[in-house]
């Protein structure tokens, strides 16, 4: 039975959500592919998505950003956390190395941890590499050109991703130079039948109501301008927590008996952040999108181009988003025409179909 060892980077729930349904796809054309999860996102994320089996293999694979909340980036922070984990580099190294030893896979995907492709690599396994982003690039826009430590360490991320064999990279992806070989694919975005008319009857929502999805990308909100979203007539806010008591226009989506992707798929409109996966899942389902901006995250501009050209969208400043002053870009978000036709969803398949060969 292939067995294919998958590592996916924690930030988030971004890297995974890249990683499932193309493992999904991969399992329909390899019935017996088995699948060796290694990260630190939550088990409970792949339980609902994905259908190949699986086991759970529970490890740190990179650092990624170190954020406080959704939007607000810790540079100093994120910088101190990779120096640490690069000190530490050979050890960790060497327990990734036995942990594959023992698993024996048939391949490594890695989403995109550098520490992952390395170790594939010096265990004579073949490393694939899948992302639109990679953590150089990441954080060459932190770098400060007076600090030798911070270009050492994206020299040595760049080095390490020099060991994978190919990147699959996504549409939209950002320029990756680091990557010896790389094979481009569309857009990842899955197949979703809406539920809208069920949605609606959950929540107790009239026809004359926009449903609005609240997500961040699994990095949890510790606060929301609840009363303010309670006084928005017209609208009714789902969100990916809870709120701290019951409001009349505010719901849990983990109360709802569906799958946050089926929840996108169904409503009206979608509030987040600039990240991949909602933001193509958004331009393929033809949601209109108010966005907040990170203005420190590397793909953002791509992300936010491609909404535009492809998709509708508003941005809203943090300040207007934390003080619940939503409606005009909600507003403007909706009333937007629809562009051109965004490129077809190909992105699973091809990427299936790269993957697959290695099994052949």
């Amino acid at each position: 039975m292939p067995l294919l060892w998958c590592s996916i980077s924690g930030h988030g729930f971004g890297h995974a959500a890249q990683v499932t349904p193309i493992l999904n796809e991969l399992g329909a054309r390899l019935p017996n592919v088995r699948a060796i999860i290694r990260t630190t996102v939550p088990a409970s994320f792949f339980e609902a998505r994905l259908r190949i089996p699986w086991t759970m293999s529970p490890a740190r694979q990179d650092i990624g950003c170190i954020q406080h909340g959704p939007l607000v980036i810790d540079i100093e922070a994120t910088w101190q956390a990779h120096l640490e984990f690069h000190h530490d580099w050979d050890r960790l190294i060497e327990m990734e190395r036995r942990e594959m030893a023992g698993a024996a896979p048939d391949l490594v995907l890695s989403d995109i941890s550098y520490l992952s492709i390395v170790a594939a690599a010096r265990s004579g396994l073949r490393p694939i590499a899948l992302s639109s982003l990679s953590w150089d690039a990441i954080l060459r826009g932190y770098a400060s050109p007076a600090v030798a430590e911070h270009h050492a360490a994206i020299a040595h991320i760049q080095r390490s991703y020099e060991s994978a064999e190919v990147l699959i990279r996504p549409t939209p992806g950002m320029d990756l130079p680091a990557f010896k070989s790389i094979v481009d694919v569309g857009p990842i975005a899955e197949l979703i039948a809406p539920e809208s008319a069920r949605l609606r009857n959950v929540i107790g929502a009239g026809p004359e109501e926009r449903l609005v999805l609240v997500g961040f990308g699994g990095i949890s909100l510790t606060d929301l301008p609840y009363e303010q979203m309670e006084q928005m007539v017209g609208y009714r806010f789902l969100i990916d927590g809870r709120p701290p008591h019951s409001f009349q226009r505010i719901h849990s989506a983990l109360d709802l008996g569906m799958t946050f992707m089926t929840v996108l798929a169904s409503v009206d409109m979608i509030i987040t952040k600039p990240g991949y996966s909602t933001i193509v899942e958004a331009v393929d389902k033809r949601k209109p999108v108010v966005y907040v901006r990170r203005h420190h995250f590397g793909d953002e501009a791509s992300l936010v181009a491609y909404l535009h050209r492809y998709g509708r969208g508003a941005e809203l400043s943090l300040s207007d988003f934390s003080s619940g002053q939503w409606e005009a870009a909600l507003a403007q978000a909706w009333h937007a025409p629809q562009p051109a036709e965004p490129p077809p969803a190909s992105g699973i398949p091809k990427a299936a179909d790269v993957l697959a060969r290695y099994f052949s």
